[in-house]
């Protein structure tokens, strides 16, 4: 069984199945032309945006443009923000340094998802001023909504790491935290590039 906008070099070759990458090209044309238009900031589209985004995280893909639109419906729906799928999009964006990605996205994250005081890894490395905007410190007892947050403020502060080039600093602190990468594909290889 063939699917028309398969070609050949993209079905498994046991199964006679469409590849996973075939799929994800399929969903990637899909969502391009949901983004154009009015229904790019359509709530009801938020669900296929926030799956296409698990996806290219899966597929170790890329996609800007509708990673900001979830972004973006987020702040015209803060009922909906969901910290997992943020999450995964600002460890998308910081697999793109040095451009400027990861800054675009974490400006659109409403304010109240990120701003505590503080050390997030308890390390500060030598000369680097931790704005409180970026960094924060967790106890065990701290308010559900702050932990349910704390990815988001961990993967800000990763980004502060690599952004002033404090390396070492920053595979120390994700060899602490791999849980960040959970379903993730090939974020340290990416992040190496």
């Amino acid at each position: 069984p063939r699917v028309p906008w398969c070609s050949g070099s993209e079905y498994d070759v046991i199964s006679g199945r469409p590849t996973n990458m075939a799929l994800f090209e399929q969903m990637r044309a899909n969502v391009g032309k949901l983004l154009r238009g009015i229904d790019r900031y359509n709530p009801e589209n938020l669900a296929t945006l926030e799956r296409y985004v698990e996806t290219q995280a899966k597929e170790n893909a890329y996609d800007l443009e509708a990673n900001l639109a979830v972004l973006k419906l987020y702040q015209f729906n803060p009922a909906f923000f969901q910290t997992g799928v943020t999450a995964q999009i600002l460890l998308k964006a910081l697999t793109n340094l040095p451009h400027t990605d990861f800054t675009l996205c974490k400006c659109m994250i409403d304010q109240a998802h990120v701003s505590r005081g503080g050390e997030i890894f308890g390390v500060r490395p030598r000369g680097l001023l931790c704005s409180p905007f970026l960094c924060a410190r967790f106890s065990l007892d701290a308010p559900h909504a702050q932990q349910e947050e704390r990815p988001i403020r961990q993967i800000l502060y990763l980004g502060e790491l690599l952004e002033t080039c404090h390396f070492q600093s920053f595979w120390q602190a994700l060899d602490e935290n791999m849980e960040l990468l959970e379903g993730i594909t090939g974020f340290e290889d990416s992040v190496r590039k």
